[in-house]
């Protein structure tokens, strides 16, 4: 089939690549001509595992290319993907003004009776496949020449490329038998479930599922609170209690709460969805709040023990709001270090992939190239991300490069009773 993709962000250009490995002619297309010219050259502008192979072996077949001519590349396409980003506004409410300028630049272009299907894959409000329909109507194209669609991306980052090609279900909201045929036959060499839904059952489903993940977290944060003023350790708690096949194990992680590209959006969004119909979601707000209150607890725990913040040197290792990834959008890391700036502290940060993204963020930190580089004198060390080299560390290496031996660890990857055998000062979460 004949694609196009508009957007190449996270999920415009895995989708696009990852669909052209499945042997279709895909044309990813974005307004940034210099990241089309990058793409072009072969040059990933965000780190995602597996992407870059498939990028390029894609783009050698001949099956994958990149142009910012939006309307060639939908006058050829048969199906239309709109993977453009719905940012928050300042009230929580999704920015949905891309998807809209991308469904008029759709209208303008779309010159001709082959029936095309449009597909909404970036997440957005319930209600947004009416606005994408009712533009096209508008500009005079007939209601016969195309169908919209809704097929939320379940894409995790730094494991991106392996989602997409063995996902868990592929959710397809349309009203047009014709438009689920299509879509459907554009899966089925996955031999995924396929969940046939109404539109706007699909739009919600997106964000029902971020925000259940999100629930979990937060729910096993509360716990870590209560365990820690009770002499429990989250860590056991979460292992019996995640046995449960009603519960399961998966995000019942304790640490320094959630962030990324997704959940903080995506929760704002649904909160503000629901106050718009009436509705006060008074499960989304605590989850919100919880969130929240985990950065300033965990910043608390460490002016409590180190006193006097003014002047220490800490080590923040990892910067990215979760592994594999070099995404920092809403990572709690920065929190941290913002916070911890503001004390007095001395910030050296480590991260495996993320420090380039990072000092366009973050003007006051010291970056280090290696990781025992950055935790040589310092007064602390803080665990922000949990990358598998950091679990694996020398630790009694670590403990002589110190001034100090005192370890923050905000993902409780390291064993609390091990940490104090070998001589640190440890504080993990809920442990």
């Amino acid at each position: 089939m004949k694609l196009a993709v508009i957007g190449t962000g996270y999920v415009g250009l895995v989708t696009g690549a990852c669909f052209a490995n499945l042997g279709n002619e895909v044309i990813c297309v974005d307004k940034d001509r210099q990241r089309i010219t990058g793409l072009n050259r072969g040059q990933i502008p965000f780190y995602e595992p597996g992407l870059q192979e498939v990028v390029h072996r894609n783009a050698r077949a001949g099956r994958l290319s990149f142009s910012t001519n939006l309307k060639q590349s939908i006058l050829r396409s048969e199906i239309i993907f709109i993977a453009v980003g719905t940012p928050s506004t300042k009230n929580g409410k999704a920015d949905i003004s891309a998807v809209i300028e991308v469904a008029q630049g759709i209208a303008k272009a779309m010159k001709t009776k082959t029936f095309k299907v449009i597909v909404n894959k970036s997440t957005v409000p319930v209600g947004m496949g009416d606005i994408v329909t009712k533009i096209l109507l508008e500009n005079g194209i007939k209601k016969e020449s195309f169908a919209v669609v809704s097929n939320p991306e379940f894409l995790r980052e730094g494991s991106a490329v392996s989602d997409f090609m063995n996902p868990d279900r592929i959710v397809i909201g349309a009203s047009d038998n014709r438009a689920f045929n299509v879509i459907s036959e554009l899966y089925r060499s996955l031999n995924a479930h396929m969940i046939f839904t109404s539109i706007k059952s699909a739009e919600l489903i997106k964000y029902a599922s971020n925000a259940f993940l999100a629930t979990k977290i937060s729910f096993i944060n509360e716990i870590a609170s209560i365990c820690e003023r009770v002499g429990s350790d989250v860590v056991e708690v979460a292992n019996a209690v995640g046995l449960d096949h009603r519960i399961g194990r998966e995000f019942l992680n304790a640490g320094i709460g959630w962030g990324g590209s997704c959940f903080p959006k995506d929760i704002l969004a649904l909160m503000h969805l629901a106050r718009e119909h009436g509705y006060e979601p008074q499960i989304l707000d605590a989850i919100h709040e919880v969130n929240n209150y985990q950065v300033d607890a965990f910043v608390g725990k460490i002016e409590k023990q180190l006193k006097n913040l003014r002047g220490k040197k800490i080590t923040v290792l990892g910067l990215a709001f979760k592994p594999e990834t070099d995404d920092l959008r809403d990572a709690p890391s920065l929190k941290i270090i913002d916070r911890l700036i503001a004390k007095g502290a001395q910030i050296t940060a480590y991260d495996p992939v993320a420090e380039k993204t990072a000092q366009k963020i973050q003007k006051q930190l010291t970056f280090c190239n290696k990781v025992y580089e950055a935790i040589a004198g310092a007064d602390a060390v803080v665990v922000a991300t949990e990358w598998g080299e950091f679990r694996d560390l020398d630790l009694l290496k670590v403990k002589k490069l110190m001034k100090k031996p005192v370890i923050f660890d905000g993902r409780n990857i390291y064993d609390p009773k091990r940490m104090r055998e070998l001589g640190f000062s440890y504080h993990g979460v809920g442990r």
